[in-house]
């Protein structure tokens, strides 16, 4: 089933490109991070298009729970421990921003935006709460430990962001889009320095942003190592509980709640995509249990792409690409991250300086526990010798049975039964047997 988003939005069509055109700027992918960049971009007067393969927020933004929000789990005690505190304020602060562009560009916009709470809760954990609060007083955030929650189960208690919000992205969307030189189905066949091949025609451009969830160059910036993914889902219930606020868990296996219209939005099942999960099993049985009057709407999955340290990348692609520039590994926090990438790289594609650009850094440190895990999983997907196998780089593909995919738990990319690309880095859409 499709989400809900859907089901009340009307996105805006864009004819295929016809021909060579030489512009400023070119962004590659239509999803909300590509559309931001464009639309960043054409405000400062700077020529601008975009290109998307299929059709613009035709993958992961199509599936976000929309949540706007600078609390992005239990982060900034982790992120206090790895980078230091003054970076770690720099996120904190390019998060906020974020949210308060946001809450400029939706005051002209018709995109059921509202201010909500969040609170990232622990079933059985005060001390990871107490740790995130001292972590957040540290940087002069004022969160605030709350223990009475509207959940139907207990908890240890939650950290609460005042303020943050929530929208329906493909409305807004919809709406950003409209003023943008955008070409659909036009596809990036190769690119080389200044130029970018196309199935419809070469684009020619000083500076080129790629935003194509996960990044499609294999032989600069590493990001086939530096880069997982996950895969999480969503069942949108009639009848379920009306909550005041947005409601995360800290342990990645857990779940989220948050209300869209008469909707209840609850999310979890996560899991690397490729290895076994429990798709909307485990949501279902939790539905039946804690709201048995509930009736299912819709459901669906997204896929996430995630970093080694938990913070995006977002800059120059590769130490010798230059004017070659990416925004990827949003951490399940697109909406906020994708603003945060979005400014950043229009300063950068304009030859400004941004105070975030260290902290985004795509050239900044690999060595972190998580690459030596995507390294095993890279090695072990070669090794496996079963087929079919992925046209990326080759690793041995999954089936799926919940989702009726085969998927790569390399790199993330999927395949209907059929062998069509579902999800990248592959570019092709037949699977080699």
């Amino acid at each position: 089933m499709n989400p809900i988003w859907l089901e009340t939005a009307r996105l805006p069509q864009f004819d295929p490109l016809n021909g060579n055109l030489t512009t400023d700027v070119l962004v590659i992918g239509g999803g909300i991070a590509g559309l931001l960049c464009a639309y960043q971009l054409t405000q400062a007067g700077v020529d601008c298009v975009l290109v998307e393969a299929s059709r613009i927020c035709g993958g992961t933004t199509r599936g976000t729970t929309a949540k706007i929000t600078a609390q992005h789990g239990l982060i900034y005690h982790k992120l206090i421990q790895r980078f230091g505190a003054e970076k770690a304020r720099l996120y904190l602060e390019a998060n906020i921003a974020a949210l308060k562009r946001y809450r400029t560009l939706c005051q002209t916009i018709d995109c059921d935006f509202a201010e909500e709470d969040t609170f990232v809760y622990s079933a059985d954990d005060r001390k990871k709460l107490e740790q995130e609060l001292a972590a957040l007083d540290r940087l002069g955030f004022g969160a605030e430990l709350v223990t009475d929650l509207p959940l139907p189960f207990p908890v240890a208690g939650a950290v609460r962001f005042p303020r943050q919000a929530r929208f329906h992205p493909l409305k807004f969307a919809a709406a950003i889009a409209k003023g943008l030189r955008i070409f659909e189905h036009t596809k990036v066949l190769e690119l080389a320095p200044g130029k970018a091949v196309t199935n419809h025609g070469t684009i020619t451009a000083e500076r080129t942003i790629i935003a194509t969830h996960f990044p499609m160059l294999n032989k600069h910036g590493g990001y086939f190592l530096k880069l997982y993914q996950h895969r999480s889902y969503v069942l949108a219930l009639e009848n379920g509980q009306k909550l005041n606020g947005m409601y995360v868990d800290e342990n990645s296996k857990g779940l989220s709640f948050r209300n869209a219209g008469d909707f209840l939005l609850l999310g979890g099942g996560a899991h690397r995509t490729g290895k076994p999960g429990d798709g909307w099993r485990g949501l279902e049985r939790f539905a039946r249990r804690h709201y048995p009057e509930a009736r299912e709407a819709a459901r669906w999955a997204v896929q996430d792409c995630m970093t080694l340290d938990g913070v995006p990348y977002a800059g120059q692609y590769g130490t010798r690409t230059r004017g070659l520039y990416v925004a990827a590994g949003f951490n399940k926090w697109g909406m906020t991250s994708a603003m945060a990438a979005a400014a950043l790289l229009a300063d950068l594609a304009q030859g400004r300086k941004n105070p975030y650009a260290p902290l985004f850094s795509p050239g900044r440190t690999v060595f972190r526990p998580q690459l030596a895990i995507n390294g095993w999983e890279s090695i072990v997907g070669l090794l496996t010798p079963t087929a079919p196998r992925c046209p990326h780089m080759g690793c041995a593909l999954k089936y799926n049975p919940a989702e009726h995919s085969w998927d790569c738990p390399c790199h993330g990319s999927r395949f209907e039964e059929d062998g069509r690309l579902i999800n990248n880095p592959a570019a092709d859409d037949k699977q080699r047997i």
